[in-house]
């Protein structure tokens, strides 16, 4: 994966994207802007399905009204996020705060795919109900929890606080970062 990183790096546009004065901004904005719209509607269905918000409304009638904007700000955020992956490469693919963020985005997405395939087929069993049953919440929870981590440990990124080229540093912390180290 390293040898595909440093090739990664070596791009023109690579470079390009990362030292424009207005391409990286304008990615980078994108990105936390699809984010916001994203978390944004994602919260306020995971806030129904703790019994927390809209408990007067069926869930199928808010995943209805708020899922294609759900939608329309993952794919955005996934496209900005591969170009802002794509702008620094190798320092990010380094990064413990990426690293973290990826494994909670794994779990987002596996948490996504259990609800959808297991909790969401009861549905119409629960739609109505101002508490859903506690796999949807539990659900609701897990995906609240690791989307607040992602948006973190995103933010975090940005910090050298961890970077392979900060020595010394724990070999802890060498090796889940993936420093090499010569």
């Amino acid at each position: 994966m390293r040898e595909f990183i440093l090739w990664l790096d070596t791009h023109e546009w690579s470079t390009a994207i990362h030292e424009s004065f207005f391409v990286y901004p304008i990615i980078e904005s994108t990105h936390v802007l699809t984010l916001c719209l994203f978390v944004g509607t994602l919260i306020m269905v995971d806030l129904r399905l703790l019994g927390l918000g809209l408990v007067n409304t069926p869930v199928s009638e808010v995943t209805r009204r708020v899922l294609p904007w759900t939608l329309i700000g993952a794919v955005i955020m996934f496209v900005t996020g591969l170009l802002l992956f794509y702008a620094i490469p190798e320092r990010t693919y380094h990064s413990l705060w990426f690293r973290i963020k990826v494994v909670m985005l794994i779990v987002a997405g596996i948490n996504a795919l259990y609800f959808h395939y297991r909790v969401h087929r009861n549905q119409s069993f629960w739609d109505n109900a101002p508490k859903p049953p506690l796999n949807a919440r539990v659900s609701a929870a897990v995906s609240l929890t690791m989307w607040a981590g992602v948006i973190v440990t995103g933010r975090m990124i940005a910090y050298n606080w961890f970077d392979c080229d900060r020595q010394p540093q724990p070999e802890f912390i060498n090796w889940a970062a993936g420093c090499v180290l010569v």
